[in-house]
C-alpha cells in the first residue's frame, strides 16, 4: 500500500523497534506456508471484514488489489462471510471494500 494510515505511521514513529518486529512477524507468517500473495490478502480481507474494522478492510482491499485480485474476488470474499459475521457486518464491509476499490481505481487514472 502506497500510504499507510496515519495512526499506523504514528505507531511506527513512536515505537520503531516494536514496529519492525511486527513487520517481521507478519512477513514470517506470510512466508510460512504455500499460499500465494493474492490468496493471503483475500484471507486477510475476510478476517478484517469479520472483525468489523473499517480501516483494515480499506487497507486489505488496497493490498489485495495490488496483489492482483479482481473486484469480483474481493466482493466474493466479503459476501461469503454473510452467515459467519451476519448481514449488517457483511454489508458494512462490502461498502468499505467498494469505497476502497473506487479510491484505488481513481488513483490509477
Amino acid at each position: 500500500m502506497s500510504k499507510l494510515p496515519k495512526p499506523f505511521r504514528q505507531f511506527q514513529a513512536d515505537f520503531p523497534k516494536l514496529s519492525q518486529a511486527y513487520e517481521v512477524l507478519g512477513a514470517t507468517a506470510s512466508e510460512s506456508g504455500p499460499l500465494e500473495p493474492r490468496m493471503r490478502e483475500l484471507i486477510k480481507l475476510g478476517m478484517a471484514a469479520a472483525r468489523g474494522s473499517e480501516s483494515a478492510v480499506h487497507s486489505h482491499t488496497h493490498q489485495t488489489l495490488e496483489a492482483g485480485a479482481s473486484k469480483a474476488e474481493i466482493e466474493h470474499t466479503v459476501l461469503i462471510g454473510i452467515t459467519t459475521m451476519g448481514f449488517p457486518t457483511m454489508m458494512a464491509a462490502l461498502t468499505w471494500a467498494r469505497e476502497a476499490i473506487e479510491k484505488h481505481e481513481k488513483k490509477g487514472e
